[in-house]
């Protein structure tokens, strides 16, 4: 009777595996693949949305949010797109799906219609950053001039360093110095 095992495909046992290894990967909160609850496509992660002026900033904020969520691999291309026979490719094409659906929800109705038929949130990162990220120079100049017309007017103190201090942030973040790569620092 301990021969009644034999009907069974001779890889179940690796695909039970496979797919008991996939299902811990869902659940596991430390998993790109990990979905909370409450995530879901409406979702807004970033409140200031990308219109193209504002990049450098919604640059900055959009990797913290999806840090937040586990997703960022999804965009930096850590996690890369499976085969679509393995195991895996459910899961990590509905992350990608709901990566993809949190940047489109994060920049404005212009810039999403050109986004909308991008499989891969790699790609969709990609071509933002491309699109939006070359305009440093004129950035720059336009940064620097409204730091020197600002003046406090009716703002009080807090609002006008505030407002300040975010356009000094800004115009710091693109005029980053090069990284010394020759030693010459140490």
């Amino acid at each position: 009777m301990a021969r009644g095992n034999n009907n069974r495909p001779p890889n179940s046992s690796s695909s039970n595996l496979a797919a008991t290894g996939t299902s811990s990967l869902m659940e596991d909160s430390s998993s790109p693949y990990f979905l909370h609850n409450s995530d879901h496509p409406g979702m807004i992660l970033n409140p200031h949305l990308l219109s193209g002026s504002n990049f450098n900033s919604w640059h900055r904020g959009m990797p913290l949010a999806l840090t937040a969520k586990n997703k960022l691999a999804f965009v930096d291309g850590s996690v890369p797109r499976p085969s679509s026979n393995d195991l895996l490719f459910p899961s990590w094409n509905r992350c990608n799906s709901m990566v993809i659906s949190w940047i489109i929800n994060s920049v404005t109705n212009e810039i999403a219609d050109s986004l909308l038929y991008f499989t891969n949130a790699f790609d969709v990162w990609s071509d933002l950053k491309t699109r939006f990220s070359q305009a440093h120079g004129p950035r720059i100049f336009q940064l620097k001039q409204m730091i020197s017309s600002l003046f406090q007017g009716s703002l009080d103190v807090n609002n006008y360093y505030t407002k300040l201090k975010s356009l000094w942030d800004e115009c710091h973040d693109y005029a980053l110095l090069p990284h010394c790569t020759c030693g010459a620092l140490r």
